[in-house]
């Protein structure tokens, strides 16, 4: 997801954002439904084996482990807002299920629709990237410095970790922000280091410095964009509006954080198996706040009761 962010940040001149926006990939996502009131950003994250970016396992297809909707209002804070994958949702044709089913189902299409009937927001742009962008685009910055409060060992995401804050190198940087099993906070601690993980690469990149550094933008553009997938209707000066929207989100005047949680642990039966409940009081009128810019700025949601 940090590839997104940064690939956005460098194609501010002109010459070099028509080179970068060739090397974009394009798919349809999205759903043609009527405009909602402000920009909503759907941005994913594919752990498809087929880049590289994890070991081969025998899992077939791609999945998603990262869903985040950022949404700029026409006037208030700007939101990033998680979605936890275990979230259980109604997916168009299919019924009830935990959100990343309909990306495994439908790929982007399914998902956009998914989430549109979810949050009543229209998605405008989609993004995608692959787990092999996020380690070339943290390398390509040379490392970020990451924290986390506990000890892990995490053999799932790989992530070896000792209680406090690191400089990593891509490798390890993606295994922090996979790891899920070893946390306590499940999806909701996954996505806040999610989050962190962003913070940490824009942090790294200061667009007046690389503006004298030409093979460093071609180097950072060429890594970020190797495994960006963005909806046909994008392009990289709507990737470079929504770096400035994570910004926003990002700074104190912005909001972060997941939509209101009943329950961490929700067992409706079948074959589902545990999934995450959105609060069905509290969550309507939550979405109508983020739609309209009305929610006041900081933190929200995670884990009830916490």
């Amino acid at each position: 997801m940090a590839a997104l962010v940064v690939v956005a940040l460098l194609a501010w001149p002109i010459g070099l954002a028509v080179w970068a926006n060739g090397k974009v990939q394009h798919t349809a996502a999205l759903s043609g439904a009527a405009n909602t009131p402000g920009t909503t950003y759907l941005l994913t994250g594919s752990d498809s084996r087929a880049d590289g970016g994890i070991e081969q396992d025998g899992t077939e297809g791609s999945r998603t482990d990262t869903i985040l909707l950022l949404h700029v209002p026409d006037s208030g804070p700007t939101a990033l807002i998680s979605l936890p994958r275990d979230a259980y949702v109604e997916i168009p044709g299919n019924g009830q299920a935990k959100l990343n089913a309909a990306f495994s189902w439908g790929q982007a299409p399914l998902l956009v629709q998914t989430v549109e009937g979810l949050t009543g927001l229209t998605v405008d742009h989609y993004a995608e990237i692959g787990m092999a962008g996020v380690e070339q685009i943290v390398d390509a910055v040379g490392g970020v410095n990451l924290c986390h409060d506990a000890d892990v060992n995490d053999a799932d995401s790989g992530m070896v970790w000792v209680a406090g804050c690191h400089d990593v190198d891509g490798t390890q940087a993606l295994a922090f922000a996979r790891m899920r099993k070893a946390d306590p906070k499940g999806d909701v601690g996954r996505a806040e280091r999610q989050r962190q993980l962003i913070g940490a690469v824009m942090s790294k990149v200061k667009p007046s410095e690389l503006a004298v550094r030409p093979g460093q933008q071609v180097a950072l553009i060429g890594a970020g964009t190797q495994a960006l997938t963005v909806s046909d209707e994008s392009n990289i000066l709507d990737m470079a509006r929504l770096a400035l929207a994570f910004r926003a989100a990002n700074s104190p005047e912005g909001i972060t954080g997941t939509p209101p949680i009943a329950s961490m642990d929700y067992r409706p039966g079948g074959n589902v198996g545990s999934t995450v409940l959105l609060d069905p009081d509290t969550a309507p009128a939550f979405w109508v706040a983020i739609r309209d810019g009305s929610l006041p700025a900081g933190p929200v949601g995670g884990v009830p009761g916490a």
